[in-house]
């Protein structure tokens, strides 16, 4: 049963969430960042909120993500927000494309192409910007800088996409622009320039402001150019996270592990990660979660959508953890991580049903004590220690180290 905002924050206000609500500023692997996006889905709660449903929503999200200038009056009570703006899109329905024909690129008959997304009879809604071109970077760029003017901490940068084939016809097939300064087919090298180039004029342009890039994760981080666009943002964000249902069980290019290991690179270079999972259930939403607190180096953040909102928040995201014991590894066949408070579990996608004795008493999401539990392919669990039990070491035997 939905609760609605108005209890649910007045709960809050009166102090019965501070007892569980995880602390969203904290600085710690097991505790939850939760970002939310607020589009105009979200406009419920935005439109015109009591202080108690301000404090509920501050209490609870790290970040929002949310949309200029109908979010410019609210940064006065939530200015932890970051605007949505997308790197390459000129959308057909404004003025913009029309005033700016060389912006767009075309293939090499002349034709407009497109990004390719939402496209039926022949059209797309957002034509593809050439980002090699420098007076679209620095009109992109003085836009943004007048949108964090207003107080934003930062940028959700939708669509750097790595790979040329984000660039289509009408009908959303991949076709790869005519490079405006060769005169030639452009290539899959120069593309990647060319997005690399962009996105460091924009970290350079805002070295103050927080940055997330909507990106390919797929693409890997051997690529020196994947790696200067990565290196130009503080959060690398993972549109549906691990509950993508493309993604298979170890460390091919589709690989569990491989999502695993961009959020390794994100770590060792400074940065962070932030996973969007799309769950609709909340076994869905644990996975996903039990993922975050794997690889969680307390910096990075987790959203999803649908749900998260004050009316179907799931209690899932009240848990914290504590401090790591250390690094994710392997403990009887699923991936295991260790906290002050509790472990996490892991279940890769396409692995074989796994039943776990825990070697002493947890309580999971649902407020079930359990000593025991069985994990399917795909699945997690994100346990608190009772308060009766006590660390156990993993003997040598069940632990393989993540390397």
């Amino acid at each position: 049963m939905r609760t609605p905002i108005t209890t649910v924050a007045l709960l809050f206000a009166l102090g019965a969430g501070r007892l569980l609500a995880a602390d969203p500023t904290a600085v710690s692997p097991g505790n939850v960042r939760f970002t939310k996006f607020a589009d105009s889905s979200f406009d419920v709660y935005t439109g015109n909120p009591t202080q108690a449903q301000k404090d509920w929503m501050k209490a609870h999200y790290w970040r929002l993500v949310a949309y200029t200038p109908y979010f410019d009056s609210r940064l006065s009570w939530f200015p932890n927000a970051w605007f949505y703006k997308d790197l390459y899109a000129l959308y057909v329905n404004q003025s913009l494309a029309t005033q700016h024909p060389e912006w767009i690129l075309k293939d090499t008959s002349g034709r407009n192409l497109y990004i390719p997304w939402g496209c039926s009879g022949g059209t797309c809604p957002q034509y593809a910007a050439d980002i090699g071109n420098p007076s679209y970077r620095a009109f992109w760029i003085q836009e943004a800088g007048a949108a964090l003017a207003k107080g934003y901490k930062g940028i959700w940068i939708d669509d750097v996409n790595m790979l040329i084939s984000r660039v289509s016809n009408g009908s959303g097939q991949p076709v790869a622009p005519r490079d405006p300064r060769t005169g030639a087919q452009m290539t899959e090298a120069d593309w990647r320039r060319y997005m690399a180039e962009f996105t460091e004029q924009i970290r350079a342009a805002f070295p103050g402001k927080e940055l997330a890039h909507n990106a390919l994760w797929f693409v890997g981080t051997s690529d020196p150019y994947v790696q200067r666009q990565m290196a130009s943002a503080d959060f690398f964000s993972l549109e549906r996270g691990v509950n993508d249902s493309g993604i298979v069980g170890g460390t091919g290019t589709y690989g569990f592990e491989t999502v695993l290991a961009l959020a390794d690179w994100m770590h060792q270079h400074g940065h962070a990660v932030f996973f969007q999972p799309s769950a609709t259930t909340n076994q869905a939403r644990e996975y996903g979660l039990a993922a975050y607190f794997l690889v969680n180096g307390g910096t990075d953040a987790i959203g999803n959508s649908p749900g998260g909102t004050p009316d179907d928040w799931w209690p899932g995201y009240d848990v914290s953890l504590g401090a790591a014991s250390g690094a994710r590894y392997k403990w009887n066949g699923v991936l295991r991580r260790d906290f002050a408070g509790g472990i996490v579990l892991v279940n890769e996608p396409g692995a074989s049903q796994v039943t776990l004795q825990l070697g002493g008493s947890y309580i999971d999401t649902g407020g079930t004590t359990r000593t025991s539990l069985t994990l399917g392919a795909a699945q997690g669990a994100v346990l608190r220690r009772s308060t009766t039990t006590s660390a156990p070491p993993p003997t040598l035997l069940d632990v393989a180290p993540i390397r």
